[in-house]
């Protein structure tokens, strides 16, 4: 399994269909990200931007990823691979019993 970044440019200004769109993106991206096919999705600050990693085994993999989103028709997007993702964990501290 090889991880890859997407790079999404989204459209600007959103249209009212592109917005429409959004609650049902969101809930495809949660249940990818549930399944560990996605591991990051973020958006930037101006919502111009969004960038995704994902673990596919091809980039054609990746490809049938991105064609799962409703909003893909009005997303360009730029399909790399990654030698390594270096995410830190998030650590939960030890409980104890004292």
């Amino acid at each position: 399994m090889t991880q890859y970044m997407v790079e999404f440019d989204l459209p600007t200004p959103y249209s009212e269909e592109f917005l429409a769109k959004i609650p049902l993106q969101k809930m495809v991206v949660d249940e990818l990200m549930e399944e560990g096919k996605i591991t990051s999705y973020a958006l930037s600050m101006d919502r111009a931007r969004l960038w995704m990693v994902l673990n596919a085994d091809s980039e054609f993999a990746v490809l049938d990823v991105i064609n799962e989103f409703p909003l893909i028709q009005d997303m360009h997007y730029i399909i790399t691979e990654l030698m390594f993702n270096h995410a830190g964990a998030i650590q939960v501290p030890a409980f104890s019993l004292n």
